[in-house]
């Protein structure tokens, strides 16, 4: 761009100003006397309302994908009648990227209501499949976590040393839950129990046992001990009371402080870099791989601060409840003070736990609530956001 066109940086802060302004307005926020946000409600409506500009967007980004996809996909999705639930045969499958799979989880990602990150770093994706009638139930992936989670680190007891050094023996499960309408029949708990179990440790053993810390430098011999997970909409039904033959799988540990940045979207996130870049800001372009999963945060609030907004601003209120899956009996022991071999008696293979989760919640589900035979083709493609007709036209043209 020339000089005499160039937007003044004045004239750009200004207008960054005002778009913020009318988009937090827009999604209900109001201003707190101390310069932060008050949310217009806690119910689970609205986060899910809160969330929707987001998940607009994503579903926006990828219409190329799911018109190039949904049509040899769909067949893998479950509408009410293709399930029996006393048949229902649980597998768990690893997904390996640009394969048809990691295609099939990425779209079935896309039907949730409150958008799903990618996550970053060591990540381990898998889709969770009803061998009797070859549908998708749920998917779960796991990657690296935050390094900052104060109620974690709290029940383990570290010291910021002690973090630096054994964080690698925890990963995070950014993608977690049951597929419609498999959740209607508390199958989202059954893929959460899923977390612990011996095929994801062992996965998790082969692929990154012996890892070298980006920061460090070092090797290290990591093992899966615990993974964490957090509700998108604060309390969560589905993560509580995760417990199969007297073994906890999932236990509450707190709540996060309510800080983030989903309310800022992808387009507006874009503008605030830009206005770093132009004020020659180091963060602007800070998010090479080893840096961390707080770069966007860190980006978002260093152009607050740069135009002048508190960075309250990214308090957004919303509480996400926190669980910690303790993979080995000692998992948090070890955790602490680095010493012992994992105890790995109670660890169950994949289907042991599946046939137990089955008798426990999917079963007595099914006998007393029947919505999940409601789920038509219809509901799968308004859920994201696909016209019917055209659909229905595409698929008419090739058959």
């Amino acid at each position: 761009m020339s000089k005499s066109t160039a937007i003044p940086v004045f004239t750009r802060e200004a207008n960054l100003k005002r778009r913020l302004r009318r988009h937090l307005a827009k999604l209900g926020f109001e201003r707190a006397p101390n310069g932060g946000l008050v949310l217009p409600g806690t119910s689970k409506e609205v986060v899910r309302e809160l969330h929707y500009a987001q998940r607009q967007e994503r579903l926006e980004q990828n219409q190329k994908f799911v018109s190039a996809n949904l049509q040899h996909l769909i067949k893998y999705f479950a509408f009410g009648n293709d399930i029996d639930p006393h048949k229902i045969n649980p597998l768990l499958q690893r997904v390996r990227s640009n394969t048809w799979e990691s295609d099939l989880f990425r779209l079935a990602a896309l039907t949730w209501s409150v958008p799903v990150s990618n996550g970053f770093g060591r990540r381990l994706r898998y889709l969770v499949w009803d061998q009797s009638n070859e549908k998708l139930m749920g998917i779960l992936a796991i990657g690296d976590p935050v390094f900052n989670l104060s109620v974690r680190d709290r029940l383990i007891g570290w010291s910021g040393a002690d973090r630096a050094q054994r964080l690698t023996n925890i990963l995070d499960a950014y993608v977690l839950g049951a597929i419609a309408p498999y959740n209607n029949l508390l199958c989202g708990k059954l893929v959460a129990a899923l977390l612990r179990s011996r095929e994801i440790y062992n996965d998790f053993t082969s692929e990154y046992g012996n890892t070298i810390g980006v920061i460090s430098g070092e090797q290290k011999k990591s093992r899966l001990l615990a993974i964490t997970t957090s509700s998108s909409m604060g309390r969560s039904s589905v993560y509580n009371r995760v417990k199969l033959d007297g073994v906890q799988y999932l236990t509450s540990i707190g709540y996060t402080g309510g800080w983030g940045h989903f309310h800022i979207p992808h387009d507006l996130f874009n503008d605030l870099r830009d206005y770093l870049r132009e004020i020659e800001h180091p963060y602007a372009d800070m998010h090479k791989f080893g840096e961390g999963p707080n770069w966007r945060l860190r980006t978002t609030r260093a152009a607050l601060d740069e135009l002048g907004f508190k960075a309250d601003m990214l308090k957004h209120g919303i509480q996400r409840e926190v669980f910690i899956c303790q993979l080995a009996s000692n998992s948090l022991k070890i955790l602490k003070d680095g010493k012992g071999k994992p105890d790995l008696s109670t660890l169950l293979t994949a289907n042991e736990v599946s046939a137990l989760a089955l008798t426990r919640w999917v079963i007595p589900r099914s006998e007393s609530r029947t919505e999940y035979k409601e789920w038509t083709r219809d509901d799968l493609l308004n859920s994201l956001s696909v016209n019917i007709r055209n659909f229905e036209r595409q698929i008419a043209r090739t058959a």
